[in-house]
């Protein structure tokens, strides 16, 4: 049984991915949410370090190779259905993730009552 048993048994879509969710391991804080095709999710198993799939690049992506800001997995989880991963991750360099400069690409607000969307201000990580 898929949900119980113990085989990791990764179900991608139809283009070969998996959605990852990336949160930083002491605060909680989500980071990012990423694809890993099976590459990715094999070399982020194999080398500790997280690994995505870039769609827009068509290519692997090592998180933090040319920023400095490589992710440490500290945990791995996958849901019931295996077709999304969470990660817990440390983050090297300034602790940053996102490509604007915050430190998480979830920074808007966007109040669930009639109102403005609310960006956190630009907080350059270091």
């Amino acid at each position: 049984m898929l949900e119980e048993g113990l085989v990791l048994a990764p179900r991608f879509d139809a283009a070969g991915l998996i959605t990852c969710v990336t949160t930083e391991a002491d605060s909680g804080e989500v980071l990012m949410v990423a694809h890993m095709n099976a590459a990715a999710l094999s070399r982020t198993i194999e080398s500790g370090e997280a690994w995505y799939w870039s769609r827009s690049r068509q290519a692997l992506w090592h998180k933090g190779d040319t920023s400095g800001q490589i992710q440490t997995v500290i945990e791995m989880r996958i849901d019931c259905d295996q077709d999304a991963i969470w990660l817990r991750v440390k983050v090297a360099g300034d602790g940053g993730c996102c490509h604007t400069g915050r430190r998480s690409c979830f920074y808007r607000l966007q109040p669930t009552a009639p109102g403005e969307v609310v960006l956190r201000p630009l907080v350059i990580c270091g």
